[in-house]
């Protein structure tokens, strides 16, 4: 019988310079620091200005901030997996994009698309190819520029993003530790509450879409809200008791950074108390498919090796999900 287990090895990084706080907000929609912090959570964010940047770049910083304190070298990878919803093109991926400007010459690389959720998605993908024995050393990546695709005179959704990058390396693991479980969701119904309507093949742009500002995400606030709420707590609590796990048996929850709310509705039913959750959705806002890896890579320092870890996230599609994981090294 097979025991390797994929683990992740090295977590890695990175946001942008510039800070968007809520007081600039202010200037350009209705709305005030207080209204925002009290419905999201959200303080601040980060935002990519450089121009010709993209979503590859963001994740490039974060993979050098991995090779800079480990052995890692870019020419060892041999798999890239970029969870995005913000690819730099339609097509190359953002995967080979990546490679390229690393020098990742050994590497096979595809991108994932499941919005939010897509670096859970991407972990278990991944994870998959590293217990078959086809692969030793596999970048995933979360990343995403998601004020490309923002409307920044739309207060439902420009309040909430920001732009973020976070890689893991996986590599099998023959001591028990690394992702053991996960239990992956969609519901393709949820298109109509969280999307972006202009820009894919069904709607390509036209200049009549892009003047009804049809290019930026659009959300159902209140829909999106709920769903997403029952749908975290939900599977995190599912994959607890499929894996005979008590809240004192957790160490921390790894929430998608969506909403404050949701974030605490989360751990209210897994029984996890607040001291065992992270947060940085204060600082960073939702960065997409870079929420978990950052907060992964901001507590690395405190993650000891055999921690009960659950990632949960929840995004667009619908699609939502939960992995259960035993952190496999000490910082």
């Amino acid at each position: 019988m097979n025991n390797i287990k994929a683990a992740i090895t090295a977590i890695g990084g990175y946001v942008p310079d510039y800070i968007m706080t809520n007081h600039e907000l202010e200037k350009m929609v209705d709305t005030n620091d207080e209204w925002i912090m009290s419905r999201t959570g959200i303080k601040e964010r980060r935002i990519l200005k450089e121009e010709g940047k993209g979503s590859s770049d963001l994740a490039v910083n974060a993979i050098k901030n991995i090779f800079k304190k480990t052995h890692h070298k870019a020419e060892e990878i041999d798999m890239i997996i970029c969870a995005t919803a913000t690819p730099d093109m339609i097509f190359p991926s953002t995967a080979c994009v990546i490679a390229d400007k690393i020098g990742a010459v050994n590497a096979f690389c595809y991108d994932l698309m499941a919005a939010c959720s897509g670096f859970l998605y991407s972990l278990t993908t991944a994870s998959k190819y590293i217990e078959s024995g086809s692969h030793k050393k596999i970048l995933v990546v979360g990343t995403d520029k998601m004020s490309s695709i923002i409307d920044y005179q739309d207060r439902a959704t420009c309040i909430i993003f920001g732009d973020g990058a976070g890689v893991a390396i996986l590599e099998p693991n023959s001591e028990g530790l690394g992702i053991q479980d996960s239990i992956l969701r969609s519901d393709g119904s949820g298109r109509n509450f969280l999307h972006v309507k202009a820009g894919g093949s069904v709607k390509p742009i036209t200049k009549d879409n892009i003047e009804k500002r049809e290019q930026f995400a659009y959300q159902d606030g209140q829909t999106v809200f709920k769903t997403a709420v029952k749908s975290m707590a939900d599977v995190s609590a599912e994959i607890m008791e499929k894996n005979n796990l008590s809240s004192s048996d957790i160490s921390w929850l790894v929430p998608h950074q969506a909403n404050k709310r949701i974030i605490d509705a989360t751990a209210r039913r897994m029984g996890v108390g607040n001291d065992k959750v992270m947060i940085n959705i204060e600082k960073y806002g939702n960065t997409t498919n870079g929420t978990i890896p950052l907060c992964l890579w901001e507590w690395e320092n405190q993650l000891r090796k055999g921690d009960n870890i659950i990632l949960a996230a929840f995004g667009g599609g619908f699609t939502w999900g939960s992995i259960y994981m035993k952190w496999a090294y000490d910082s």
